[in-house]
């Protein structure tokens, strides 16, 4: 039975890597596209291409994420808390996804192990260990601190862009910035690799733990293949409803404020999994840079009324996965350790 259950957890995690490429990579190019920086086939080949180096690469992360993140009970006890709370995170992100709605796929995650972990103390068994500092630093904190940090830098740096371009004509100014938004656009899809990807690879090998197939001290290479595959194939097949909601819908910028919110952007995402080993949200970083950049013009184009039901979700992201997981972790609970 434990192999069985391992065996569902591992389908369930390549497809929550692929719905974290489909719906979190296109916020990585949206801008880019809006501005015609990129053409969509482009801009896709390159968030593919990036994406699956971030991930790759941050295989060597993921051993120092899954020893630091939560502690699972072994056996099957521990897989089913993996297979519900990956089963809910999934569930969450098609119907944002079906909505246009840009949202944390890591929020889902952990609020779905939240709440299956709740559940498996409900029926007498084992909970999940350390998901109270889980939800502190990876879900309450990266909520309240990354959108504000995206925001406020990104609406203080259009000034010294502005400034340096001021004597400059600006079908001119529109071309040079669309090439670094050609650049930056490769940089969030690289740092969203880098971020997600070794979440993946994290649960991963929390199952192969559980499960007794891994000492947790060294991440096998299929793990960090399966992951970075996964999140490239989509990315490939790409996630546009949610691309336009940032590029069209939230509000309009020209190049300058696109090039802007996306360099910041992907530089929040590198200090995070590089230097502070934080895990930020590709899409929070990004929707709310690209709000700060968008709110520094001379006539608001922001649709306040979208803005305030995507936060209103992002809120209710963890709550609604931790219920969903709860009961998905009962309906498991019968199945023999």
């Amino acid at each position: 039975m434990t192999a069985a259950v391992f065996g569902a957890v591992v389908v369930l995690a390549a497809v929550f890597a692929f719905v974290n490429g489909f719906r979190d990579a296109s916020t990585s190019v949206a801008l880019a596209v809006r501005t015609r920086a990129l053409t969509p086939s482009v801009a896709v080949l390159l968030a593919a291409f990036f994406n699956f180096i971030g991930a790759l690469l941050s295989a060597g992360l993921a051993v120092a994420v899954s020893q630091t993140w939560i502690n699972l009970p072994s056996g099957t006890d521990g897989l089913s808390i993996l297979l519900a709370g990956l089963a809910s995170a999934i569930a969450w992100g098609i119907i944002l996804w079906w909505r246009g709605i840009p949202a944390s796929s890591t929020h889902a995650l952990v609020g779905g192990l939240a709440g299956a972990g709740l559940a498996s103390l409900a029926v007498g068994g084992a909970g999940v260990g350390g998901v109270d500092r889980s939800l502190l630093f990876q879900v309450i904190l990266p909520l309240v601190l990354s959108p504000l940090v995206a925001y406020s830098g990104a609406f203080l740096l259009v000034y010294p862009a502005t400034w340096a371009a001021r004597h400059t004509q600006p079908n001119v100014v529109n071309q040079r910035f669309r090439r670094s938004q050609s650049i930056a656009a490769g940089a969030v899809a690289f740092g969203h690799g880098l971020q997600d990807g070794q979440r993946i690879s994290a649960v991963l090998l929390l199952a192969l733990l559980a499960g007794g197939y891994s000492d947790g001290g060294t991440l096998p290479v299929w793990v960090a293949l399966l992951s970075a595959v996964m999140i490239t194939a989509g990315t490939m097949y790409g996630g546009w409803r949610i691309s336009h909601t940032i590029g069209y819908k939230i509000t309009r910028i020209d190049p300058l404020r696109g090039s802007v919110a996306q360099i910041f952007s992907a530089v929040m995402l590198f200090v995070g999994a590089i230097g502070l080993h934080w895990p930020l949200s590709t899409t929070h970083t990004v929707t709310s840079a690209v709000l700060g950049a968008g709110e520094n013009q001379h006539f608001s184009v922001t649709n306040r009324k979208l803005v305030i039901r995507i936060v209103g979700l992002w809120i209710l992201t963890p709550a609604a996965t931790a219920a969903l997981a709860f009961v998905l972790a009962l309906a498991l609970s019968p199945l023999p350790g």
